[in-house]
């Protein structure tokens, strides 16, 4: 499974609105959420996409309890992307990912704008 196939995943647009203010037992994570391209028991989170060190993270759909929109950023260009604030339950598990290109030193978000833009693209919805 290459990184692609994460980065362009489906939009995940069926969220469960958390309804009970601050959960004491949960983490909040933000990012634009996508189903995971081949679990439909996990989902996928892609943090800071237009910032310098933007992350994928993979959770359990059970350990999810919930999820608020918050305000859609609007890039130089008048793209959008939707922005979700990500309750995860604590005690449970997830995965970050950690894309990079290869090349000699191996160059992480961080060092290779070519890396960094494609993210925020997959996350804005394009490929």
């Amino acid at each position: 499974m290459s990184v692609s196939e994460y980065l362009d995943s489906e939009l995940l647009t069926d969220l469960v609105r958390y309804r009970s203010g601050t959960p004491q037992n949960a983490v909040a994570f933000v990012g634009t959420l996508r189903k995971h391209p081949y679990d439909e028991d996990k989902c996928l989170l892609i943090a800071d996409p237009a910032g310098h060190d933007p992350a994928i993270y993979e959770f359990r759909a059970e350990d999810v309890l919930g999820a608020d929109e918050l305000p859609s950023p609007v890039d130089a260009a008048g793209q959008s992307r939707p922005l979700v604030k990500l309750w995860v339950k604590k005690g449970g598990y997830g995965i970050r990912y950690e894309p990079f290109e290869v090349d000699e030193p191996l160059r992480f978000p961080g060092e290779s704008s070519r890396l960094r833009e494609r993210i925020y693209k997959s996350a804005r919805g394009w490929s």
